[in-house]
């Protein structure tokens, strides 16, 4: 406890407290640093936003800073906060509040709260409901978040029916925390969520979004993900998850699909830093997404065996109807659903050595996920089988170099026919048309089979190819 209350000590040793909260003070109004910003010092790191709370409304909050600050702006006004920039420092500054959500909105009831205490009760979770007034530098913690932040547990303020209820994003926001923090769910606030599952649904995808994503990118995503599907939440945001969870019987085997999933979000996670991805959000989404086409899939075959065939294809496209769903945008999900789409690609190779015109053509298709695609790969190596594994290993350090060499020799980084398309419509007399395309189409795989052969050679087999139609 005392090592935590040193830190918290350490972190607000600033400048920018103590002006901050004199001029409030000065100005008749309390002014505290809150959530984030006080649970990360005790847990000696710096919160990448500093959030306070005032008695004072927007427009006071406004007047006060205005003399003091280099810049700000009020995007937030209507939820009672205003943002500002103090030389390297961005704050926002919010009004007490005490909002909640009604049964079928997808938006707050905005109300400001009248004390330190209220606004404190409202928030999500104890550990986020821990205060600093300024410029005393008292601490507040009504609700013994610094004791449960010691013990790594999660709960609400008040009754969790009651927190959950007024913002249902704080289920999803539990899970997050789950994956950053590493910390455990109190299980009456865990029963809650069980309880208030279908809840979520009032909530906007955006916001939804937001949260998906910071779970993924947290230090533990399994923690998380587990915590999505066993609650339940996952049915309603993510239902390809639970989905993969297959079952099985005494006749047919395979490998636990959704233990499976977890492991290579796992590894994929392992190998970000041998690829240069570290905090990978695509990369991760692929790994969690690959195998979500088996359920579509699966079929029982004579003798026991279990087949998915075309799950990569079916996953895709499955992939892209979840993200859009979520309002992810386009670029995000065509380079996870292209993931997906070719995460079962590599696996012949390890059979029989990949000519070096299919090399090309894994490149081509990979284009500028061929990185994510290599950490996708491996990640997916989950037999228990050493032998397998050890195979599988060095038969993709194969692949690799020899992507390498070819790369060096051919600039595959940059892979194209050894004509222009004003090359081909100046060789054929040609205006811009289908028959251009046809002709580009042709050299592409002419340049994928065989390599360059440079112009001169190029525009022979152009000329034998157009005269043979």
């Amino acid at each position: 406890m005392k090592e935590a209350l040193a830190n918290l000590e350490r972190t607000t040793d600033s400048p920018l407290f103590v002006t901050l909260g004199r001029i409030f003070k000065e100005a008749g109004h309390e002014l505290s640093l809150v959530g984030g910003p006080v649970r990360d010092a005790f847990l000696g790191r710096k919160a990448p936003d500093l959030d306070f709370t005032t008695s004072a409304n927007p427009d006071e909050t406004l007047a006060i800073l205005k003399p003091h600050v280099d810049a700000h702006w009020d995007i937030g006004r209507a939820f009672g906060t205003i943002g500002a920039r103090i030389g390297d420092d961005t704050i926002e500054i919010t009004t007490y509040r005490a909002d909640k959500y009604d049964h079928e909105s997808r938006n707050p009831e905005v109300t400001f709260g009248k004390s330190l205490e209220d606004d404190l009760f409202r928030r999500d979770f104890t550990v986020n409901s821990m205060a600093l007034r300024l410029p005393e530098k008292t601490f507040v913690d009504p609700y013994k978040g610094l004791q449960d932040l010691l013990d790594g547990v999660l709960r609400t303020p008040g009754k969790p029916e009651d927190s959950f209820s007024d913002d249902p994003l704080r289920m999803l926001r539990a899970a997050r925390f789950a994956s950053q923090l590493g910390f455990e769910i109190e299980p009456g606030t865990f029963e809650a969520m069980q309880a208030m599952a279908g809840r979520i649904e009032i909530i906007s995808a955006e916001r939804i979004q937001v949260e998906l994503t910071k779970l993924m990118l947290g230090k533990n995503p399994r923690a998380g993900l587990e915590t999505l599907v066993d609650s339940g939440l996952a049915a309603f945001i993510l239902p390809e998850l639970p989905a993969l969870k297959l079952e099985t019987d005494e006749h047919h085997h395979h490998k636990d699909v959704y233990e499976h999933t977890l492991t290579v979000v796992e590894q994929a996670i392992d190998y970000e830093k041998d690829y240069n991805l570290e905090g990978d959000f695509v990369l991760r989404f692929a790994a969690l997404m690959h195998d979500t086409g088996k359920p579509a899939t699966r079929k029982l075959e004579p003798g026991g065996g279990v087949s998915f065939y075309h799950h990569d294809m079916v996953g895709s496209k499955l992939t892209i109807k979840r993200m859009k769903a979520l309002k992810f945008d386009n670029d995000t999900i065509k380079a996870v659903a292209r993931l997906v789409e070719l995460h079962l690609r590599f696996f012949g190779y390890s059979d029989q050595a990949w000519t070096d015109s299919a090399i090309r053509r894994y490149v081509r298709d990979a284009d500028d996920q061929l990185l994510r695609l290599h950490a996708l790969t491996r990640a997916d190596v989950t037999t228990r089988n050493q032998r397998k594994a050890d195979r599988l290993s060095h038969a993709y350090d194969d692949l690799e170099q020899r992507i390498g060499v070819i790369m060096e020799q051919e600039e595959l980084n940059a892979l194209r026919p050894d004509l222009s398309g004003e090359d081909i419509m100046r060789i054929l007399d040609l205006k811009p048309s289908k028959q251009v395309g046809e002709a580009y189409n042709f050299l592409m795989e002419l340049r994928l089979e065989e390599g360059p052969i440079g112009a001169e050679a190029a525009e022979k087999r152009l000329l034998a190819w157009w005269a043979s139609r």
